[in-house]
């Protein structure tokens, strides 16, 4: 389904750095929850599901891009606050999305 120019330009898609990232024991499928600095547009957190490839203490720094305009979503006890992106594999498990190079944090994907 193709969509408009005006509808890609309503998702706000940013950069922003991991600061914190620990597992989140009470979410229905493995992941973390994350708390991530977006520079000028706030500190976000997110619970994402991203346990097969990455462990916590190697989050913390890394880099990651994700939509920060969607409302926020209660996640069990847990309220997330943005949606990291990345791709699937074919296992369905997630690899992140990540600037190639440092970029300030809040800069917009376009």
């Amino acid at each position: 389904m193709a969509i408009s120019w005006s509808d890609f330009e309503k998702v706000d898609i940013r950069a922003g750095t991991i600061l914190e990232a620990a597992v989140f024991p009470q979410a229905m499928k493995p992941a973390y929850k994350l708390l991530i600095d977006f520079g000028p547009e706030g500190i976000r957190k997110s619970s994402a599901q991203i346990t097969a490839f990455y462990q916590p203490g190697e989050l913390v720094g890394r880099q990651v891009i994700a939509v920060i305009n969607f409302p926020p979503k209660q996640i069990g006890p847990f309220v997330s606050e943005c949606l990291v992106l990345g791709v699937y594999t074919p296992d369905k498990d997630v690899v992140l999305l990540s600037p190639l190079q440092a970029v300030e944090n809040g800069a917009k994907v376009g």
